[in-house]
C-alpha cells in the first residue's frame, strides 16, 4: 500500500506517460489544422469566372486562336496567384501566432529501474496526460482538468470559461458535494483557466477532448452562414452564362451564314463570350481585398480569411465581449465608505496597513488598495507600525487579518491592533462592534446596523462595483498567534468581538478608448451589443460609461424562459445580455443573422466565446486569446483595441464599394457592347470587329481596370454598411445599361449616315471607328459610375484611376495609326470622328448622370 502511495505521490514514469499519450492522442480540445497549400490552391482556383476563363482559354487553344488563349490564360495566372499568395501568407502568419500558445507545464515524473527517483520535467502542454502530477504558480495555465493534490493561497480566473472579470478561490482541503454547479467546485481547476496568485499541485484527471472545455465545440466546425457577396456573384455568373448562350449562338449563326466559314464564326462566337465574361473579376476582387489585408496589417491586423474584410465592411452589428475588450481587465479601488455610505479616511488607512504587511501572496485587490493610496498623495506612514503575526487567506474564513502594534504615543492610533479585511459576511460574522463615525463613538452592533450594511453593499453590486469589508480590534495584552511554524493558531479567539469600520469598493474600468470607438462604430451604422458571462450590474454600469445604451438589458436566464418568437424580439432590441452560457451567446449571434438578415461580427478572446466565433459572419480575435479563439477567428488583432476594428470596417467598406464598382462597370459595359454588337451584326450583316480585334479591345479595357482596386470611395459611402443584392444588381443593369447601348447606337448611325460605312471597301474604317469608340466608352464608364455625384466636378478619381483613364484611351486612339493597328486590320481614321466622339460623351454623361439621379431617387442609393 505504501509503495502504490509513493509512486502516485512520484508522478508517472516516462514510459507510462509515452504509453497515455499515445492512446489518449495530443492534449488539445478541438484538433485544428491549417489549410494546406493546395487546399488554398484549390479554393483560389475554383471561382466560377476563373473555371469560364479556363475554359474559354481552352476552346481558344482548340480553334487555333493561340493569342486569345495564352491572354486569358495569363488573367487566370494572375489572379489565382495574388490570391493564393494572400491567403497563404495570412495562414502561415496565423500558424506563428498558434506557437505562442505553446507554453511548457512542470509534471512530477518518476525515474529509475531500481529506485524510483522524483523529477520535475518540463513538457509541453500538448504533451500533458492524464495521471500527470501538475506543479503551478502564478501566470500558469491550467492543462487540463485537475483535481487539486495541494494548495496554498490559490486564487484562479475563471474567465475564458465563465466570462466573469473576478476570480474565484480554489483549495484541496475540501471535499465539495454532489449538487455543487461544476464550474462552483473548489477542488477543480479546469482546463483554459489560470492562476491569478498562490500556489499547488494538482492531478490531471482529463485531457483534450474530455475536458470540460471541449463541451463547448460540440457545435464547433459547421459550416457558416453562407457569404451572400459570393452568393450574388454566382447568381450574376448564372445570368451571365445564360446571355452568353444566347447571344454567342445568334453571332454565331448570323456571322456563319454571312461568312460560310465554321472556323472563322467559332473564333468570334469565343472572343464574343471572352468581351462578355467580366475576365477582370476575380483580380480585381482579390486585389481589393488583398490591398485591405496590407492595410489592416499597418493597423497591426492579421487577415487569416480575405473574404472576411469584405464581410466587415457588410457588418452592421457587432457583438462584444466586456472583459478585457472594454475594460482594462483590472480592478481598481474607487471608495473607501462607513456604513452610511460616507467617505472615510480611516477605513483607508487599516485596508492599507492590511495589505501593505501581509507577507503571503498578495491578491490584485491588494495592488488595488496599495496604488490608490499612493496615487492619491496619503501618508499613512507605516515605517512607524511594527508586524506583529499574521493570519493568512483561506478558503474557509475568507478573510486575512494582521496584528500589528505602534509605539508612536502621540498618535491616536497608539497600540496594538488586529486588522482584518476580507468578504462582507466573512469579516460580519466575526464583528460586535460598529464605529459610528457621524457619532463619533462606538456602538454595539445591531440587526439595524446588519441589514443597513447589506442594502449598501447590495447598492454598491447594482452600481458595478465589488466589496470587501474592513474591520479592527484593539489588543489590550500581546497574543501569540505562531504562523511559520506551523503549530495551530487561536484564530478563533483572535477574529472576535471586532468593530466594523467600513467598505473598500472596486472598479474593472473601461478603456479610455472604447468610448471613443464605439462612437466612431456607431457613426458608421455598426451597432454595439455586450454579450458576456458577467454580472448584468457590473455589465451595464461598463456600458454606461462606455456609451452604449442600458434601456434594453436581459440575462441568460431570463432568455432561457422565452419562446422562440419572443426570444428573437428580445435579442434585437437587447443592447446588454449577461450572465450568457456559451450556448446563449451562439443562440444570439444566429438569432441575429436569421431573424434580420443582419452581418454580425464576434470580438472574444475565451474558451466561452469559442461558440459565438464559430457562427459569427466574421469572427475577431486577439493575440493574447486563449488557442481556440484564435483558431476560429477570421480576423486576429494584435492589440486588444476597438479603433484597429474601426479601420477594419472602413478598409472592408472601400473593398466592397472597389468591387462593386467593377461589377456593375463590367456588367453593364459588356452586357451594353454586346447588345449594341448584336444591332449592329443584325444591321450590317457582317462582323464589325473580328475576333482578334475584339479580344484586343478587351484586353487593353481589361487591364486598364485593375487601377480600380486603389480608387478612393466618398464619404458618405463609407459611413454605412452595404450588403449585395441581386434585385439591386438586376435593376442598376436595366437602368444604366440602354445608355451604354444609346451611345453605341448613335455611334453605328453616325457610321453609316455620315460615313457611308457600310461596304466591304469601308470594313477598315468602321472596324477602327467602333474599335476606338467601344474602348474609350468602356474606359470612361468608371467615372460615371464610381460615384453618385457629377464626375469630373464634384468627385474626381484617385490619381491611379486616372492614370489607368488617360493611358488606356491614349492607347486606344493611337492603336489604329500604328504598325501593330494594321496587323490588326485597322485603317486611319479622320479628325472628324474624334470631334464626333467628345460629343458623344459629354452627352453620354449629362443622359447618364440624369439617368442615375433618378436612379437613386427611386432606390435612395447608387453603389
Amino acid at each position: 500500500m505504501k509503495g502504490s502511495i509513493f509512486q502516485f505521490c512520484a508522478g508517472l514514469s516516462f514510459t507510462e506517460a509515452d504509453r497515455r499519450l499515445r492512446e489518449n492522442g495530443p492534449n488539445v480540445p478541438l484538433e485544428y489544422s491549417f489549410p494546406r497549400w493546395w487546399h488554398l490552391l484549390w479554393n483560389a482556383l475554383f471561382h466560377p469566372f476563373i473555371i469560364t476563363l479556363i475554359v474559354l482559354s481552352a476552346l481558344s487553344f482548340i480553334t487555333c486562336d493561340s493569342p486569345n488563349g495564352f491572354i486569358m490564360l495569363i488573367l487566370v495566372i494572375i489572379s489565382v496567384t495574388l490570391r493564393f499568395y494572400q491567403e497563404y501568407s495570412s495562414s502561415k502568419a496565423a500558424m506563428k501566432l498558434s506557437e505562442f500558445v505553446k507554453c511548457p507545464i512542470k509534471v512530477q515524473r518518476c525515474a529509475g529501474r531500481v529506485v524510483q527517483k522524483e523529477l520535475v520535467v518540463q513538457v509541453d502542454q500538448r504533451d500533458v496526460v492524464p495521471g500527470d502530477i501538475v506543479i503551478f504558480e502564478p501566470g500558469d495555465l491550467f492543462p487540463g482538468d485537475i483535481r487539486l493534490l495541494s494548495s496554498k493561497q490559490l486564487v484562479v480566473s475563471q474567465a475564458s470559461l465563465t466570462g466573469e472579470s473576478w476570480t474565484t478561490d480554489k483549495t484541496a482541503e475540501i471535499r465539495e458535494d454532489h449538487s455543487t454547479p461544476l464550474l462552483d467546485l473548489k477542488n477543480i481547476c479546469f482546463m483554459g483557466t489560470s492562476v491569478v496568485s498562490g500556489t499547488g499541485t494538482g492531478l490531471v484527471i482529463s485531457t483534450g477532448s474530455n475536458t470540460y472545455m471541449s463541451t463547448m465545440f460540440s457545435k464547433v466546425g459547421k459550416k457558416k452562414p453562407p457569404d451572400e457577396f459570393e452568393k450574388g456573384l454566382r447568381r450574376i455568373f448564372y445570368l451571365l452564362i445564360s446571355v452568353i448562350l444566347v447571344v454567342v449562338t445568334i453571332m454565331f449563326v448570323i456571322n456563319y451564314i454571312t461568312s460560310l466559314n465554321l472556323s472563322q464564326s467559332v473564333l468570334f462566337a469565343i472572343s464574343v463570350a471572352s468581351a462578355l465574361n467580366p475576365q477582370m473579376l476575380p483580380l480585381i476582387i482579390n486585389t481589393c481585398l488583398a490591398k485591405g489585408a496590407l492595410a489592416m496589417a499597418k493597423d497591426r491586423c492579421i487577415v487569416k480569411s480575405l473574404t472576411s474584410i469584405r464581410d466587415m465592411g457588410s457588418m452592421d452589428i457587432l457583438c462584444i465581449d466586456k472583459t478585457g475588450t472594454l475594460t482594462i481587465n483590472h480592478a481598481i479601488m474607487v471608495n473607501h465608505l462607513d456604513c452610511r455610505g460616507l467617505p472615510q479616511e480611516k477605513v483607508l488607512r487599516y485596508a492599507f496597513f492590511n495589505s501593505y504587511f501581509k507577507s503571503d501572496q498578495k491578491y490584485p485587490l491588494d495592488d488595488a488598495i496599495l496604488a490608490f493610496v499612493y496615487s492619491n498623495g496619503f501618508r499613512f506612514q507605516p515605517s512607524k507600525w511594527r508586524k506583529i503575526d499574521e493570519i493568512p487567506f483561506d478558503f474557509i474564513r475568507r478573510r486575512v487579518s494582521i496584528i500589528l502594534e505602534t509605539e508612536d504615543k502621540h498618535s491616536q492610533f497608539f497600540g496594538r491592533f488586529l486588522v482584518t479585511k476580507g468578504a462582507l459576511l466573512e469579516v460580519l460574522r466575526v464583528c460586535s462592534f460598529i464605529e459610528n463615525f457621524d457619532k463619533d463613538e462606538i456602538s454595539p452592533f445591531s440587526s439595524d446596523d446588519y441589514q443597513r450594511i447589506l442594502n449598501l453593499s447590495e447598492d454598491l453590486s447594482n452600481e458595478g462595483l465589488r466589496v470587501i469589508a474592513v474591520a479592527i480590534r484593539k489588543l489590550k495584552m500581546p497574543q501569540k498567534c505562531e504562523t511559520s511554524n506551523g503549530s495551530k493558531r487561536e484564530e478563533e479567539d483572535i477574529e472576535r468581538d471586532m468593530m466594523f469600520l467600513g467598505l473598500i469598493t472596486f472598479f474593472d474600468p473601461p478603456k479610455d478608448s472604447a468610448k471613443q470607438a464605439l462612437r466612431r462604430l456607431s457613426e458608421k451604422g455598426v451597432k454595439a451589443k455586450v454579450l458576456t458571462g458577467d454580472s448584468l450590474s457590473l455589465t451595464t454600469r461598463v456600458c454606461r460609461e462606455v456609451g452604449i445604451s442600458t434601456t434594453h438589458v436581459i440575462t441568460g436566464p431570463e432568455l432561457e424562459q422565452l419562446d422562440q418568437d419572443t426570444f428573437h424580439e428580445t435579442v434585437q432590441r437587447a443592447t446588454v445580455l449577461a450572465r450568457l452560457t456559451p450556448i446563449q451567446k451562439q443562440r444570439v449571434v444566429q438569432s441575429l443573422q436569421t431573424s434580420e438578415n443582419h452581418v454580425v461580427g464576434f470580438l472574444g478572446d475565451g474558451v466561452n466565446d469559442s461558440l459565438a466565433l464559430d457562427a459569427a459572419n466574421v469572427s475577431i480575435s486577439v493575440d493574447s486569446g486563449v488557442a481556440i479563439a484564435k483558431d476560429m477567428a477570421d480576423i486576429i488583432l494584435l492589440e486588444k483595441d476597438l479603433n484597429v476594428l474601426v479601420a477594419g470596417v472602413e478598409h472592408g467598406r472601400i473593398s466592397f464599394g472597389n468591387t462593386m464598382k467593377y461589377v456593375k462597370m463590367s456588367v453593364i459595359a459588356n452586357l451594353g457592347s454586346v447588345i449594341s454588337l448584336l444591332i449592329a451584326t443584325l444591321l450590317f450583316k457582317y462582323e464589325l470587329l473580328t475576333s482578334r480585334q475584339l479580344l484586343t479591345q478587351n484586353f487593353i479595357y481589361s487591364v486598364g481596370q485593375i487601377a480600380i482596386a486603389w480608387d478612393k470611395m466618398d464619404e458618405e459611402y463609407v459611413k454605412t454598411p452595404h450588403k449585395s443584392s441581386e434585385r439591386g444588381l438586376s435593376m442598376f443593369i436595366l437602368w444604366n445599361a440602354p445608355v451604354c447601348t444609346l451611345c453605341d447606337v448613335a455611334t453605328l448611325l453616325l457610321l453609316r449616315l455620315y460615313y457611308k460605312a457600310y461596304t466591304d471597301v469601308t470594313r477598315k474604317f468602321f472596324h477602327s471607328a467602333w474599335f476606338v469608340e467601344g474602348l474609350l466608352l468602356q474606359t470612361l464608364i468608371i467615372h460615371l459610375i464610381r460615384t453618385e455625384k457629377n464626375p469630373f466636378i464634384q468627385d474626381v478619381a484617385s490619381w491611379p484611376v486616372i492614370f489607368s483613364t488617360v493611358v488606356t484611351s491614349a492607347i486606344g486612339i493611337a492603336l489604329p495609326f500604328t504598325l501593330i493597328g494594321k496587323i490588326l486590320g485597322f485603317s486611319v481614321i479622320p479628325i472628324s470622328y474624334f470631334g464626333f466622339l467628345v460629343l458623344l460623351f459629354l452627352g453620354y454623361f449629362a443622359v447618364g448622370q440624369v439617368v442615375k439621379r433618378l436612379y437613386i431617387l427611386v432606390y435612395k442609393r447608387w453603389l
